[in-house]
């Protein structure tokens, strides 16, 4: 679709390759949108717990949506306008594995959400989850790349081939896209995605030899590491098979996709923060250029940025499991709300939640307890509780969760977050931010422009040659909000209180 905005250069585009669609963006020198095209692409499930994707058909949708985005961008800007320079940003850990000869996966990539590597995350730790942290800055999962490759050469017969006859490359999707918009002249991933893998040591931020030797991974196998901004080839869209005569455009940008937002929300110092509010909740906290002490409360360490020589800027990262999907279950589930914007009205009709407080632990608690066998409870229900209190209950369990992330990185890093960045499609639901904002006791912001993941790529690509000047000078874009705390800190306490005797009741349900 085309994006109304006045336009005004120079013009950056980002590809976003998210886990459901791709899309490819442009944005003037104020970071509006100006067009876009999206493509969604086959979510392959074989088996229970397995989700897939097809490698070639992604490379296809971003050919074509960066195809379809100039077209429009010449039609909207004048056959002469021109898209000064591109960043990538992408879902994280997703494998993919490739021939170097052909260009062919060799396989499905493993989208990051897949759960059958279990056994091998398993056999890898060794009875130690945590054995790597210090190196790496997380634990054995079944969701991070070099786990997912690991298993891609113990049950793929393709893989094990290609390794053999020396012809394997493995990559995440931004390795895999760089690959094929270069024709194979350009092997590289950036450092947030590389530390998504396990594989590189997080103060070199070069793949560790005997990290990768433990997991039977030859370095050979792996892009090279750049940093999230500075220029990695010149995109020819011809060379691509795309009827277009617009130059070759510096691809200059790539960072992975939660790391995206926190650059797109533009939380460049010590203890800025931002939460994406989407199926779950993605919180990163900036914490600055010193990798911090592994976290007490179970958060990732990651890489949260580089820009070009400068020295890497580190994050914590924690997640909340149900935020949109809880809403869903109100809708779908128990049928107390027919549409998801009705989260918003109800829960508007009264004041507070009347004393209920709802514990969404459908499959157990993340972080900070890591309590796998909690589940789901709603408590301190009486016969005047309506289904407008357990919606708001819901909102608030949601703003809840959040505030525990950041409090636990607040005390872990040693820092003050003084605001959080708020995105995703929850951010529309004006009593959720505000239930947000008086959690944490402090302020919100809102930004007027949601596509703030791929406008933290165009950011990336638009530094080398400072299009949209330096860093130190960018500011929020127009029409940001911020939303202010409204409760007492006494009241703010006794809401915590509430929400901790809740989840106390709802530990152990799994076990009985």
């Amino acid at each position: 679709c085309t994006l109304l905005a006045m336009p005004g250069g120079p013009y950056v585009g980002a590809l976003d390759q998210g886990t459901t669609s791709t899309r490819f963006i442009v944005f003037d020198a104020h970071r509006a949108p100006v067009v876009s095209h999206r493509i969604e692409h086959k979510q392959i499930t074989p088996h229970a717990g397995w989700l897939s994707h097809d490698a070639i058909e992604i490379a296809r949708n971003a050919v074509t949506c960066v195809a379809e985005a100039v077209a429009k961008f010449r039609e909207r800007c004048g056959p002469e306008a021109v898209i000064s320079a591109m960043g990538i940003t992408n879902q994280r850990e997703t494998t993919v594995a490739w021939d170097s000869v052909t260009g062919q996966p060799l396989c499905h990539a493993i989208v990051w959400s897949d759960a059958r590597t279990a056994s091998v995350a398993e056999e890898l730790a060794a009875g130690d989850p945590n054995r790597l942290i210090a190196t790496c800055g997380l634990p054995f999962s079944t969701y991070f790349s070099g786990v997912k490759m690991a298993w891609m050469l113990r049950n793929e017969a393709a893989v094990k081939d290609a390794a053999s006859s020396h012809r394997l490359r493995f990559g995440t999707i931004d390795s895999w896209l760089i690959w094929h918009f270069t024709r194979g002249s350009k092997f590289v991933t950036d450092c947030t995605n590389a530390s998504r893998t396990m594989l590189m040591d997080i103060r070199t931020l070069q793949w560790s030899p005997e990290v990768c030797a433990s997991f039977g991974i030859d370095q050979q196998w792996l892009p090279g590491i750049v940093p999230s901004s500075g220029h990695i080839a010149d995109v020819n869209l011809q060379d691509l098979g795309v009827n277009c005569q617009h130059p070759p455009i510096p691809l200059t940008g790539c960072i992975g996709d939660q790391q995206g937002a926190l650059v797109g929300n533009l939380c460049f110092k010590r203890g800025a923060a931002k939460n994406t509010y989407g199926t779950g909740c993605f919180l990163l906290c900036n914490v600055g250029e010193q990798v911090p002490p592994p976290s007490q409360a179970g958060l990732l360490t990651t890489v949260a940025y580089r820009f070009g020589d400068a020295p890497p800027i580190y994050a914590y990262e924690g997640a909340v499991a149900g935020a949109g999907s809880t809403v869903q279950w109100l809708r779908d589930r128990l049928g107390l709300i027919k549409t998801l914007q009705e989260s918003e009205t109800l829960a508007a009709t009264v004041q507070n939640a009347g004393g209920v407080v709802f514990v969404p632990a459908f499959g157990g608690l993340l972080a900070p307890y890591w309590k796998p066998d909690a589940r789901g409870t709603i408590v301190g229900m009486s016969q005047h509780t309506t289904k407008a209190h357990i919606t708001r209950a819901v909102l608030d369990a949601i703003a809840q969760q959040v505030a525990l992330i950041v409090g636990a990185m607040e005390r872990d890093a040693q820092i003050t977050c003084t605001a959080l960045a708020v995105d995703g499609g929850m951010v529309a639901n004006k009593v959720l931010v505000q239930e947000q904002a008086d959690a944490l006791g402090t302020q919100v912001h809102v930004p007027k422009m949601l596509e703030t993941t791929a406008a933290g790529a165009a950011i990336c690509a638009s530094l080398p040659t400072r299009l949209w000047g330096p860093l130190e000078q960018m500011r929020p874009a127009d029409g940001a909000r911020a939303v202010l705390p409204q409760t007492t800190p006494q009241e703010r306490h006794r809401r915590k209180l509430l929400w901790d005797a809740a989840v106390e009741r709802s530990l152990g349900w799994a076990k009985l």
